[in-house]
């Protein structure tokens, strides 16, 4: 879950190595040091080294041409004698030739000057024994270790999975907990407790046509005795709803990486009601994906929403990522158009684009997202490349229903689930899943600007039943 939009095939380390967590100063060039504060904001530029080879000794012949050429009279002058004149190299006399003939030429005998042999195995152990800074010189890493590189990569990911976990706690206390109820002072499943678990289920917004499924292959394993126990029913509602999550993801797209690398700019299309956290899903998006190391690009192309494109130009400034936007009221396509002229000629990577938040009442904004779509296709081969809707999860079930509309004019390719950590109904990003047949491409669990994640079936899991 590290990486969080990998469409380049070079490999990217984004292990947070370039955060500047302290101060400190760091080495610019042999002679030089500059402070934390510049370091953190200069550009960092290639410097060419010139190696100069020393010249060769001058012969005695030479010493006495060059001395000669140097000689000054030194008859007395009434004339002051300036300081340029003053400090004109005199010729060296014949007792500085003989002392500078008579001076040893070190060599690499001396004994002062051999460092004495040190094993491999020896030095190995002296520069992991070194101190290291929390600052690292290297961007991409390359001044660590791969076992160094690999702690990284753990604790990362492991912030990313508690981080998720603690989204889901309150649909895992609402569902995990009742499961745990419903079992206990019984020595058997039978059709009451199953029908207590129906409830249960229901109430989380896994909704009703996964409920049913899931209690149909619990019967079957009660009938074959696979199951007898709570935990033996838990592995039963898990391995269901993995299944699902997988199914769902053979449809739309699981992953940027389908869209060959010579299509840019990869064009993301933001659809969905107001109020369920679009803006700021796109803030989030630029940010993270820009973070990877991708130049992105937004298209404010929401003008029937007259504080649209300021909200989403706060975002664009706090990321530092370039907008595109015209007057309230404008041709939403025409801001598109001119979008996908800038992306090309800036070499943009990703272009996000948002759009109206479209009521499925509103024909005319669903005819305007279609337009958007021709336009989109036609500057860019394959775009948009995905259609994201977000969904609030607080919504719950009333979100599949905005869902299903808008599967009616907009090709959906994926789902952004929202509010994930607001609720205790998170079950509904498995209604979702199945109902829609989608993948679910990220969920955001809080408010700070990595707060959306890659969506991982599997933590999603065991956050609701670890």
């Amino acid at each position: 879950m590290a990486l969080f939009w990998k469409r380049k095939s070079k490999e990217i380390i984004t292990l947070g190595l370039n955060d500047r967590s302290d101060s400190g100063t760091t080495e610019a060039s042999s002679n030089t040091t500059t402070s934390n504060a510049a370091t953190q904001t200069a550009p960092v530029v290639p410097v060419r080294e010139t190696i100069v080879s020393p010249p060769p000794p001058e012969t005695p012949a030479q010493i006495e041409a060059e001395a000669s050429t140097l000689t000054t009279s030194t008859a007395p002058s009434d004339e002051p004698t300036s300081y340029a004149a003053s400090n004109v190299p005199r010729a060296p006399t014949q007792k500085a030739r003989e002392m500078y003939a008579a001076k040893p030429t070190p060599t690499v005998s001396d004994e002062r000057d051999v460092m004495p042999p040190v094993s491999r195995d020896a030095a190995r152990e002296e520069v992991a024994a070194r101190p290291r800074s929390s600052f690292s010189s290297s961007i991409l890493g390359l001044d660590k270790s791969i076992a160094e590189l690999a702690a990284e990569q753990a604790a990362l990911e492991a912030t990313y999975a508690a981080r998720f976990r603690r989204a889901v706690e309150k649909t895992r206390h609402s569902l995990n907990d009742r499961i745990d109820t419903v079992f206990q002072a019984r020595k058997q499943i039978d059709a009451e407790l199953l029908d207590e678990l129906e409830e249960v289920l229901i109430a989380a917004d896994l909704g009703v046509p996964t409920t049913m499924e899931i209690l149909d292959a619990v019967r079957r394993g009660v009938t074959r005795k696979e199951i007898n126990d709570v935990d033996a029913l838990k592995r039963a509602i898990k391995n269901h709803i993995i299944n699902i999550f997988d199914v769902a993801e053979k449809n739309g797209v699981a992953n940027e990486v389908s869209v060959p690398e010579s299509v840019t700019p990869y064009v993301m299309m933001i659809v969905g009601v107001n109020g369920v956290g679009k803006t700021t899903t796109i803030g989030k998006l630029a940010q993270r994906i820009k973070a990877e190391g991708n130049e992105v690009l937004i298209c404010a192309a929401d003008t029937f929403r007259a504080a649209a494109s300021d909200q989403l130009a706060i975002w664009a400034e706090r990321t530092g990522v370039p907008l595109i936007q015209q007057k309230t009221g404008t041709d939403p396509a025409a801001v598109l158009f001119d979008a996908l002229k800038a992306s090309k000629a800036r070499n943009s990577d990703v272009l996000i684009v948002d759009t109206a938040g479209r009521l499925h009442t509103k024909s005319n904004l669903m005819a305007e997202l279609e337009k958007m779509k021709r336009i989109a296709g036609r500057e860019v081969e394959g775009a948009p490349h995905e259609t994201l809707l977000v969904l609030d999860a607080v919504t719950g079930q009333n979100g599949l229903e905005q869902a299903r509309q808008f599967l009616k004019t907009a090709n959906i390719t994926g789902i952004v689930l929202t509010k994930l950590d607001g609720t205790a109904k998170g079950g509904i990003a498995v209604a979702i899943a199945k109902e829609l047949n989608l993948p679910i491409r990220y969920v955001g669990i809080g408010e700070k600007v990595d707060d959306l994640i890659v969506f991982d079936a599997a933590q999603y899991v065991e956050g609701l039943f670890g």
